[in-house]
């Protein structure tokens, strides 16, 4: 079964890089809008360091977005979405690989360029590292959710503005917890434990939850 999981993995990470410029969408998106918002509101240094946690995470969560419409789309367009369902292996364990692989598309660069834009908003050195770790707890559940909502408008005319309206509201708690912990950490100098548990409660759950829920929603658009 985990034989399956890796193959599937490492066939999406393969076809991803043939295709270089919907890679790098996502991050070129990610850098641009977080880099943009401090020449629009000033360089004063308290505004930056308030405001950019809530800048940061609200950029990552639409730069994941951007790809989810294509998590299942290429597969269902050229028929290897209805050969992976006729597999004996659980469709959630495929459906869970197509998500790790996307995660690791979209959601680890922005893990990796996090630090370097917490700079541009004069945020110490601990709230850079909070802003890393709660990005890197923080965008595989945005991956997790955003799953059952492509899985819900696959083959849709439209399915783009479908799409974000399902998942975005089911994205809020992800973003207050994840931008708290930033915000936590730069402003006041508390601890960030407890919305890092929260973030971690809420991944566990995704990951129980999610390929389960995907994979129905899958089987729903497909009959």
């Amino acid at each position: 079964m985990w034989r399956v999981f890796f193959c599937i993995l490492g066939r999406d990470l393969r076809l991803a890089l043939r295709r270089r410029t919907d890679l790098l969408t996502t991050l070129f998106f990610f850098v641009i809008v977080v880099s943009l918002f401090p020449l629009g509101v000033g360089a004063e240094r308290q505004t930056l360091r308030i405001l950019g946690p809530g800048v940061v995470w609200v950029a990552a969560l639409l730069a994941s977005m951007l790809a989810l419409e294509r998590l299942f789309a290429a597969d269902h367009e050229d028929g290897t979405l209805e050969q992976l369902m006729l597999t004996p292996q659980p469709l959630p364990i495929l459906v869970l690989a197509k998500v790790a692989a996307h995660w690791l598309l979209t959601g680890l660069p922005l893990v990796m360029v996090a630090p370097l834009i917490a700079l541009q908003y004069h945020l110490p050195e601990a709230s850079r590292i909070a802003m890393m770790l709660s990005l890197l707890v923080g965008t595989p559940i945005l991956s997790l959710i955003g799953a059952i909502g492509a899985a819900l408008t696959l083959g849709l005319r439209g399915g783009g503005i479908l799409l974000s309206l399902l998942i975005l509201p089911l994205y809020i708690p992800v973003l207050v917890y994840g931008a708290g912990a930033v915000t936590v950490s730069a402003i006041d100098g508390a601890d960030a434990l407890p919305y890092f548990s929260l973030l971690g409660a809420l991944l566990l759950l995704a990951l129980i939850f999610s390929p389960l829920a995907a994979a129905a929603a899958l089987r729903i658009s497909l009959e």
